[in-house]
């Protein structure tokens, strides 16, 4: 019965892409959804931008050996980005009125930025579209007995159809469903395992010593690396096409600050569930902990839920990973379509050939995945350093094109290669401070230091007399 409900569900997933495919008249609405979604369309579809595979797996497995410290990262950094996205950096990126962030980078700085950050952004999803296909291989391997090789092939196959014939409108429909699905299925789980451990206070009571410290020890050095957790996302996931394209889609400015707001208080509110889910299943079932952490929660529900709740939180589970892989295929997509393949045109790309460049991409993004699925099936290495590498090479060239007058195009390329470069050799090394802070400070100081050296020629012949 679990199996029947779990094959209906991705059915109509796959149907909802089928008919979202009808809107889709050209590669602004496959990628921006027209810029017409409502708010509860386009809140939801940020909430699940990160809701999937790490923050169920990974955070909830790290808050059981670390507690809260160690999930700053997400889903707090995750609500911050959010937060910052709409204070800061929505509002002159959506009057561009541009496709993808490597216009933004473009119309700042340039094509030959736009190149850059584009060769830069592209390889980060697809370490983290593999990582949503492992999880989601885990899951139906649970249910069914899939090899994980199958599971991700499947899963794979079910994610590309949808993605491939509606683009971010069927993206943004199924990303309401699944938002709902994930939530009920949160709470009526959180609400099962309080009941049967004789209430939320016992559970919260019986964690160990430590378990709620939110700031860290004494010391300079500690202190540096909690500032490092919380731009991991909170910085390092502003710079990011996905992101970019669901508060974009939004019908309006307005829209689409309100949807941040309102994105990052559901993230981080519902993004504590899991973590209070995972620490009543150790607390009840201690025998599944020590089996697999990271499976702790399916298996916790499958050995001990009934019929109804199995269904709802499988189907959360499969709605929070699927809605994070379809946007992970959908961004690199839309990158290597508009900004390393129509320039090759020179203009003279028709948009309905563009449109199926972009289907095209779809397909092609979600074959590397796979591979790279196939090759390293551990969900946290797939998923580690994705928003590392834009925090050290795109942060501070985005910010500085958006607010610095004096912001150059060679700051800008230099910024993007002496932080990232500063970012890997800090990481062969064995330093007490987190190597992705090192990277960003580089990055900063490249860009200030390129760009008061090396300014754009038409910001000196502006300067003289």
């Amino acid at each position: 019965m679990l199996l029947t409900a779990i094959i209906c569900y991705l059915a109509i997933t796959v149907a909802i892409g089928a008919w979202a495919s009808k809107l889709v008249k050209g590669s602004n609405d496959f990628v921006l959804a027209g810029r017409s979604l409502p708010l509860f369309l386009s809140a939801s579809a940020l909430f699940a931008t990160w809701f999937g595979s790490e923050t169920i797996f990974g955070a909830s497995s790290v808050f059981l050996e670390e507690g809260l410290i160690g999930v700053i990262e997400d889903p707090f950094g995750g609500a911050l980005c959010l937060i910052l996205f709409g204070m800061f950096y929505l509002r002159p990126m959506y009057r561009m009125g541009v496709l993808t962030i490597g216009d933004v980078f473009k119309k700042a700085f340039g094509k030959q930025v736009e190149f850059f950050a584009t060769v830069f952004m592209v390889p980060v999803f697809f370490g983290y579209v593999a990582a949503q296909l492992v999880a989601l291989s885990l899951i139906f391997g649970t249910v069914t007995g899939l090899t994980l090789t199958e599971g991700i092939v499947i899963s794979a196959g079910i994610v590309v159809i949808y993605t491939f014939l509606g683009g971010m409108w069927a993206v943004s429909i199924t990303d309401f469903i699944q938002t709902a699905m994930i939530v009920i299925g949160l709470i009526v789980v959180s609400v099962m395992i309080a009941g049967e451990a004789g209430g939320a206070g016992k559970i919260l009571t019986s964690a160990p010593e430590g378990t709620f410290r939110f700031f860290p020890e004494a010391g300079i050095n500690t202190w540096i690396n909690y500032f490092g957790a919380w731009i991991v996302l909170g910085l390092g996931s502003i710079p990011s096409q996905d992101i970019y394209q669901r508060v974009m889609s939004s019908k309006s400015e307005k829209v689409a600050v309100q949807s941040t707001y309102l994105a990052g208080g559901f993230y981080l509110t519902f993004g504590l569930l899991p973590l209070f889910i995972a620490l009543g299943a150790k607390t009840l079932y201690p025998e599944l902990y020590l089996e697999n952490k990271q499976m702790l929660l399916p298996s916790m529900v499958l050995a001990h839920a009934g019929l109804p709740i199995q269904i709802i939180f499988f189907g959360a589970l499969i709605s929070a990973v699927m809605s994070t892989a379809s946007s992970g295929l959908l961004a690199p997509a839309a990158l290597i379509s508009e900004n390393l393949i129509r320039p090759l045109f020179k203009g003279k790309l028709k948009d309905k050939y563009l449109l199926w460049i972009l289907r095209v991409n779809v397909v092609l993004v979600a074959i590397v995945a796979v591979y790279m699925a196939s090759q390293d099936s551990n969900i946290y290495e797939l998923v580690a350093g994705a928003s590392i590498l834009l925090l050290v090479s795109l942060f501070a060239p985005l910010t500085a094109g958006l607010y610095w007058k004096k912001a150059s195009k060679l700051g800008a390329i230099l910024s993007m290669i002496i932080g990232m470069l500063t970012y890997l050799i800090c990481d062969r090394m064995e330093f007490a401070i987190d190597s992705h802070v090192f990277g960003l400070l580089a990055s900063i100081f490249a860009m200030i230091l390129g760009s008061l050296v090396f300014p754009d020629q038409t910001q000196t012949s502006d300067e003289l007399p």
